[in-house]
């Protein structure tokens, strides 16, 4: 189908270098821990202080993907960044990163949003752009960027969060993803933020609603008239967006009842080959656009090359895309890891009190 090799050759991932435990936010807001961490699945937020935000955790997943990576920066001819944390209504976040990076010339410089689906349109348009042959032998610098806080005593504020996942596009020795994909799409207002707006709104149960819809639409295309448990066993891990890990999990759970299996049955298969991949995003909270690539990061870490993983992209309004991936010969090593280990090992936690005096800077900014 194609005649250009592509796929992810290098990751990085940022983490903000502040957080607080759920359990904190819990006991300012008078509500029992076990809401957030047994209701919603969450462990901490992460935080970022005045003068860090979605561009200065692209810069920092861009600068890592490209330090682990065997080319150059002249060798970039497309820079996307996917992103619902804009800083300008007409200035791209790219132009931030290009910036930074030093990056200037014959390359093409954009922004996408989508909400949470931002980040994996752009990694598609990369890839469709390699693909063709437009690149020109080419590399496309991907990054998946957002900060997400809402408004004070929301429902939303334990599952707030913040990260940046940035890809190489270029020879598959990370991962391989394939062509062929399966999007789905329906418009809806389950979750949005007018222009102006300092935080989103959100229909709670439209969304849970739309999501496990989109799970069931996207994943009922990839297994067709197929036997569906001998299709799903293919894959090693099933990555999915995480808006809390508590959704992830009802989301599965729908899909099996939708596929007809017992509870048991689709209990197990999260368990299997969902619960691992949400690690890191239970110490992160939801990073919209990046949460995906958080648990996609995590999933191919040590994987055999050749070994196969989905990966569920959802974005409210709303669009969802269900790729297939399959881990190159660096997943093994998984260099990576060490951005992960070494930002949550020097971060500082909040307490309540750090966490008022922050989003008093926040509502002031």
């Amino acid at each position: 189908m194609t005649t250009t090799p592509a796929g992810i050759a290098s990751i990085g991932l940022q983490l903000p270098p502040l957080f607080m435990p759920v359990t904190e936010l819990a006991e300012l807001r008078s509500v029992d821990p076990n809401k957030y961490t047994k209701g919603l699945g969450c462990i901490d937020i992460a935080l970022c202080p005045s003068g860090d935000d979605a561009a200065t955790l692209a810069v920092g997943a861009a600068k890592r993907a490209l330090s682990r990576w065997n080319g150059s920066i002249e060798d970039i001819g497309l820079v996307a960044v996917g992103t619902e944390s804009a800083k300008d209504m007409s200035r791209p976040l790219s132009a931030w990163v290009a910036e930074e990076l030093g990056l200037s010339g014959t390359v093409r410089s954009y922004e996408v949003k989508h909400a949470c689906y931002g980040g994996t349109l752009a990694l598609r348009q990369a890839l469709e752009w390699k693909w063709s042959g437009a690149g020109a032998g080419k590399v496309a610098l991907v990054i998946a960027s957002d900060v997400a806080l809402y408004s004070p005593e929301d429902p939303g504020e334990p599952t707030q969060g913040a990260g940046a996942v940035a890809m190489i596009i270029g020879e598959p020795t990370v991962a391989h993803v394939a062509p062929v994909s399966f999007p789905f799409s329906s418009p809806a207002f389950d979750f949005w933020r007018p222009v102006g707006d300092a935080f989103p709104s959100v229909d709670g149960q439209l969304s849970l609603d739309c999501y496990k819809r989109a799970v069931t639409e996207c994943f009922g295309a990839l297994i067709g008239d197929r036997d569906a448990r001998s299709v799903l066993a293919e894959y090693q891990s099933m990555c999915f967006h995480v808006p809390f890990p508590k959704m992830v999990k009802k989301a599965v759970l729908h899909l099996g009842e939708h596929l007809g299996w017992s509870a048991q049955e689709a209990e197990r298969l999260y368990l299997e080959k969902v619960e691992d991949t949400l690690e890191w995003n239970r110490l992160v909270g939801n990073a919209y656009t990046a949460s995906l690539w958080i648990s996609v990061a995590r999933a191919l870490v040590g994987l055999e090359e050749g070994t196969p993983i989905t990966a569920f992209s959802y974005g409210s309004g709303y669009g969802a895309e269900l790729l297939h991936l399959t881990a190159g010969p660096a997943a093994a090593a998984a260099p990576w890891v060490s951005d992960v280990d070494e930002d949550l090992r020097s971060r500082k936690p909040l307490d309540m009190w750090g966490y008022e005096t922050l989003r008093g800077h926040a509502r002031a900014s």
